[in-house]
């Protein structure tokens, strides 16, 4: 699946939570108050989550600093690499990264990871999205479908918006919404003072997952005091003390970015593609090409819920009538290929473990746990491994 088919590219929107849906989800919401620090009137955790769920930006822009540590070992896998003071959008798993943000609404928004030696930019403006490499001269056009305010294309209700350049947040507000939307009634929200954050006075929020598999001790997301939205994530892990991944503003201005910020034209020797996008089903109603159905036994699985969520997929195979993995075709299904053969070599040096439901290699992090067995699936939570393996036996 295409970087293209998954969740909205810059979702700097604040997170839509609500008080009403936390107590009415039986979550215990402490009755601390915010201490008046720095001039800030007192707030109990749930008008925080209503001061954020209201909140409304006519434009911001400014610069963020991610920081990852994950306890991974540090596995050459091919099209991971780069880290600290890298411009490719996959280094962001580790490592510390600086990027540029500019938001002047859901059409108009800017991402720019700065490098050593270049900058990685994810644009929109409108229905035209842009991917921009500096470093390799490259640049990825797409079109997208117009979507509506939840996200969903308006003459394709069942496709999902433009997704992120990476799985993991790069801003505090996508941060923010993957924390919040992880509220169950195993969570404690409460409130924990006062802090300052790119030179402005906020609330911070405490999230504590109450699960006992869950590896996440705690995230604490600062709120601006005036604003409403969210400056800062922080996740805990149980068994360090120093954050384990932390996106935050050092610089944030809520003026709206000027439009120019928003347009994009690619420099001389710019290899510029056209990119996929999601192909309206009206529009192949009439074909009497049927494209092929996954197996049942293919389909990802969600296993668990809030912080105890477990994914459960099968590994691509390789097709053989086709050089590729099932599914691709041509130097793409051979690069599919040659990963899937690097990362199977790579996890045989990972510590082997066993149980009812099998055997594999188990690669444990401070944040989350990964498995893979000698059957084909990946399992990945951030739990502990006792977690993983009770997912392998529900699923």
């Amino acid at each position: 699946m295409s970087i293209f088919e998954r969740n909205p590219a810059l979702r700097w929107a604040v997170p839509a939570v609500t008080a009403v849906a936390l107590v009415g989800g039986g979550s215990v919401i402490g009755g601390l108050r915010a201490t008046a620090d720095a001039g800030l009137p007192a707030r109990t955790a749930a008008q925080l989550l209503v001061d954020v769920q209201q909140a409304r930006l006519d434009g911001l822009s400014g610069t963020v600093v991610q920081k990852s540590d994950l306890g991974l070992p540090d596995l050459p896998i091919a099209g991971a690499s780069g880290g600290t003071g890298s411009s490719d959008l996959t280094s962001l798993i580790s490592g510390t990264h600086t990027m540029r943000v500019w938001f002047a609404g859901p059409d108009n928004a800017r991402m720019a990871l700065l490098g050593t030696l270049g900058e990685s930019d994810v644009i929109r403006k409108g229905q035209d999205v842009w991917v921009w490499a500096s470093q390799d001269k490259t640049a990825k056009h797409y079109v997208v479908p117009a979507y509506g305010a939840a996200g969903k294309s308006a003459t394709m209700p069942d496709q999902p918006a433009i997704p992120t350049p990476t799985d993991l947040p790069t801003s505090p507000q996508d941060a923010a919404e993957k924390a919040l939307a992880a509220i169950t009634p195993s969570t404690e929200v409460t409130t924990s003072g006062t802090a300052t954050v790119a030179g402005r006075s906020a609330y911070e929020l405490v999230l504590k997952p109450k699960e006992a598999t869950s590896l996440v001790a705690q995230v604490r997301v600062a709120i601006d005091g005036t604003e409403h939205v969210p400056l800062r994530v922080q996740v805990f892990a149980k068994k360090v003390a120093d954050p384990v991944f932390e996106v935050a503003f050092s610089a944030v201005d809520f003026a709206r970015p000027d439009a120019a910020q928003f347009a994009f034209n690619p420099p001389p020797g710019t290899t510029v593609t056209e990119g996929k996008t999601a192909v309206d089903p009206k529009a192949t109603a009439g074909s009497k090409t049927t494209a092929p159905q996954p197996n049942s036994a293919d389909v990802p699985k969600v296993v668990g819920k809030g912080w105890g969520t477990v994914l459960v997929a099968k590994m691509p195979a390789p097709d053989a009538s086709t050089g590729g993995s099932t599914g691709t075709g041509g130097s793409a299904g051979a690069a599919a290929d040659k990963n899937i053969a690097q990362l199977l070599k790579l996890v045989t040096l990972l510590p082997a473990v066993s149980g009812s439901w099998g055997s594999g290699h188990l690669m444990a992090g401070t944040a989350f746990s990964a498995l893979l067995t000698d059957d084909g699936r990946i399992v990945v939570g951030a739990v502990t491994p006792e977690g993983l393996y009770a997912a392998l036996a529900a699923s």
